[in-house]
């Protein structure tokens, strides 16, 4: 091999870039690089040469990757700190640690969730799917917050016929397919089961909605009620109606509700039980805005249906109007208002939220034709193609073909 493409590989290991396919080895062939030739900006040397040497716009410290892995450059000092989010385009790229937490830039997570500075390179299905860590934050694929969050991901989904029967913890929750509960709707974990009325024995323990109303086993009146003595006897040993079995955390009828969330418990004839219950359900002001999960359903206060649903009092629903992010204004105040741990956009009360007016204020892509029109339409400081959602959009068709932002 000519010296000189020695030499070249030589200096390309010496950078930690050994990607390189060489197309020929006699004078005048032509190799191909299959990444940048100068090597990637990752050292106190590459930090400080006045190069763009991983070629993605950023010359030394402007670059974040050189905040985290050189010494040549990260957080400025700061005198005048406050207690605002940091979480604007400016705050994020300003090296400062502006609102006091000890974390700047792309160590907060408001930052993080502007995709466009590329604070986090795991954010659709491929790099959510190649068992990488790419953005070196410790957290693999689903793992990774942004992989979970992600408005474009679907592996992280453990939800659907596909990730159900993949073998993978999608959700990263710690169960896989079937066993996560998220897949006992889905089709490769429904129990197979005869058809028929549920009026046998077996039927009324088989797990599956055999009559096909909507109701399985001893959830369904044709067990629970039933004239035989054995399916009768079996279902009220299972019966959620004491109060002991109403605050045991089990679904013991197998309805799919616990405790007092079951209507077994709640609306139970027996008064101290429904005292009981009574008592722990979040439908008041009091109950919606206390910090607990007093029904023990996993939902804490107006993150709870109970909280805004036909049983709420007036009060709650209007509380919970009030602190929810999930309104065009509510979502655009630069305000935690749902004390979550997420402001605006980055709360996915207004990320994902069903709404076309909210969903306006937190992505440029919710009305395609926003991608082609050279306005910053969402207000992020990102305009077009420019901005992640309408690149990586699938619905979005102008971006076709062009560069998309953190590749």
């Amino acid at each position: 091999m000519r010296p000189d493409v020695v030499a070249l590989f030589r200096g390309l290991l010496a950078t930690g870039l050994a990607a390189v396919v060489v197309v020929g080895v006699n004078a005048g062939c032509d190799y191909v690089l299959a990444g940048p030739l100068l090597g990637y900006e990752n050292d106190d040397e590459a930090c400080v040469d006045q190069r763009d040497n991983d070629a993605d716009g950023a010359v030394d410290c402007e670059d974040p990757d050189c905040w985290i892995f050189s010494n040549r450059c990260g957080e400025l000092p700061n005198e005048d700190r406050g207690f605002d989010p940091e979480d604007s385009l400016d705050e994020c790229t300003d090296r400062l640690d502006t609102d006091g937490n000890g974390f700047f830039d792309c160590e907060e997570f408001g930052c993080q969730d502007i995709l466009e500075l590329c604070c986090v390179l795991e954010f659709d299905d491929a790099s959510c799917s190649d068992g990488v860590d790419n953005d070196r934050d410790g957290d693999v694929d689903c793992q990774d917050r942004s992989c979970r969050t992600g408005a474009y991901v679907t592996v992280c989904d453990e939800g659907t016929d596909v990730t159900c029967d993949d073998g993978r913890d999608n959700d990263a929750d710690g169960a896989a397919d079937c066993d996560d509960d998220d897949c006992a709707e889905e089709a490769p974990c429904l129990p197979v089961v005869e058809s028929g009325p549920e009026d046998t024995l077996a039927r009324c323990q088989d797990g599956g909605d055999n009559d096909g109303n909507g109701y399985s086993d001893c959830g369904d009146f044709s067990c629970s009620q039933s004239d035989d003595e054995q399916i009768a006897l079996y279902c009220a040993e299972r019966s959620e109606d004491t109060l002991e079995k109403c605050s045991d955390g089990e679904d013991n009828d197998g309805n799919g509700f616990v405790d007092c969330a079951d209507f077994s418990c709640s609306q139970s004839t027996d008064e101290p039980l429904f005292l009981f219950c009574r008592e722990r359900s979040e439908t008041t002001k009091d109950k919606c805005s206390d910090g607990e999960d007093n029904d023990g359903n996993g939902f804490v206060d107006c993150a709870d249906f109970s909280c805004t649903g036909e049983d709420a009092d007036e009060d709650a629903i209007t509380y919970c109007d009030s602190v929810t992010e999930r309104s065009p204004a509510k979502c655009s105040d630069d305000i935690d208002n749902d004390g979550n741990g997420f402001i605006d956009c980055s709360d996915n009360g207004c990320r994902f939220s069903s709404d076309p007016a909210v969903l306006a204020v937190c992505r440029e892509s919710a009305d395609p034709a926003h991608c082609d029109d050279g306005e910053d339409n969402d207000g992020d400081g990102f305009v077009d193609c420019a901005d992640f959602d309408c690149a990586y959009d699938p619905a979005v068709t102008a971006c076709a073909g062009q560069a998309r932002p953190c590749e």
